[in-house]
């Protein structure tokens, strides 16, 4: 099958890199020889069924590298299995529209950016028959068959310096301080953050937690006269035997059905305030860590991806997704990235690292 024409669309959450992932598909797509045309599918699967399209060219992906987000926009809440949109109130199976809108615009392959609902998307829509290839972005780190996604370096970054700003402030103040950062129900950035940050206390999915065991590591710091504390919270963590905290059921109009999580800190402040004397504050960065400007590794990787996505889309070898493999850009099967989450091991190298710093996991 020769290939002339691909699509690429970004859905999921925005995060660092995208736009260096369209940058390096237009740009290696046109020093093809023949050269292959690109055409940008606006605002995620919403864009594929509703016939949103543009063409892209050198000239639009000029000076992307530093910028965060995505110029094609995205979306979490469109499934063309299960469409909603924004005038029906019942989901709707509008498969067929995605159809012609390939059709149309003469696609002869599909680049999906995305993380795992993303590339399970991709997946069903590959066997409407279209081929499709996959490109791992979330800053979540939790796809498997990668060593690392893109963006997850950015949002681990940010969360660091934002770790170094509350430790003047909590020594200042003689309080605990506690960061609650992104990752779903995968600990990486708050481990890797709350390590290269100093944490004295890390709190990830993968180690439940008990509030005694927080705060015995928290006056241990007071016994050896260290007046403050900085916590570092995931936002799936939930205590021994206990549940998630989120804040509502997911949005009606989702793909995604898990709900929002969200404000497991603030439970956890009011938990060390209640079985202490500490005074404990809450900072919870959300969307900061997704927006702003890329690092130099993301924007390496992103391009790498996107180039060998398009690599891939010559040779054939559909339905797989790219991946860093060591220090190789390789790919594997989609399927294999999909549907089981990537956590972090509680006996880790990198858990057992932060144990002989004297981080407690509160467990």
């Amino acid at each position: 099958m020769s290939v002339r024409r691909i699509g690429i669309l970004t859905a999921g959450g925005d995060c660092p890199g995208l736009n260096a992932v369209i940058r390096a598909v237009v740009k290696s797509a046109a020093r093809r020889k023949p050269s292959i045309e690109v055409v940008g599918i606006l605002d995620g699967y919403a864009g594929l069924v509703e016939g949103r399209t543009r063409a892209l060219d050198d000239n639009d992906v000029s000076g992307l590298l530093p910028r965060g987000g995505t110029i094609l926009g995205t979306s979490n809440r469109d499934n063309p299995f299960k469409y909603i949109g924004k005038q029906n109130s019942k989901p709707q199976d509008r498969s067929k529209d995605l159809l012609k809108t390939i059709e149309r615009d003469r696609l002869d392959a599909l680049i999906a950016v995305g993380g795992d609902g993303t590339l399970s998307g991709a997946l069903a829509i590959s066997r409407l028959g279209v081929p499709v290839i996959g490109v791992p972005k979330t800053i979540d780190n939790d796809l498997n068959g990668t060593n690392v996604t893109f963006g997850y370096d950015t949002a681990v970054t940010i969360a660091t310096e934002a770790i170094d700003r509350l430790h003047t402030t909590a020594e200042s103040h003689h309080r605990v301080l506690i960061c609650e950062v992104m990752g779903r129900n995968a600990g990486w950035i708050a481990l890797r953050s709350g390590m290269a940050g100093g944490g004295d206390v890390i709190v990830i999915p993968e180690i439940p937690y008990s509030i005694p065991h927080i705060c015995e590591a928290l006056q241990d710091r007071i016994r050896r006269g260290k007046n403050f504390s900085i916590l570092v919270v995931a936002e799936g963590a939930k205590p021994v035997g206990g549940t998630i905290v989120s804040q509502g059921a997911a949005d009606r109009r989702s793909a995604d059905p898990r709900p929002r999580l969200g404000g497991i800190s603030q439970v956890i402040a009011r938990d060390v305030e209640d079985l202490s004397d500490s005074d404990a504050r809450v900072v919870i960065l959300g969307h900061l860590q997704r927006g702003g400007t890329p690092t130099a590794f993301d924007r390496w990787l992103a391009t790498c991806f996107g180039i060998h996505a398009v690599n891939l889309a010559e040779k054939g070898l559909w339905n797989h997704m790219t991946a860093l493999q060591g220090n190789h850009i390789g790919e594997i099967p989609i399927a294999e990235a999909v549907g089981k989450p990537r956590r972090v091991d509680p006996q880790g190298e990198s858990v057992q690292a932060a144990r002989m710093v004297g981080t407690s996991f509160g467990d």
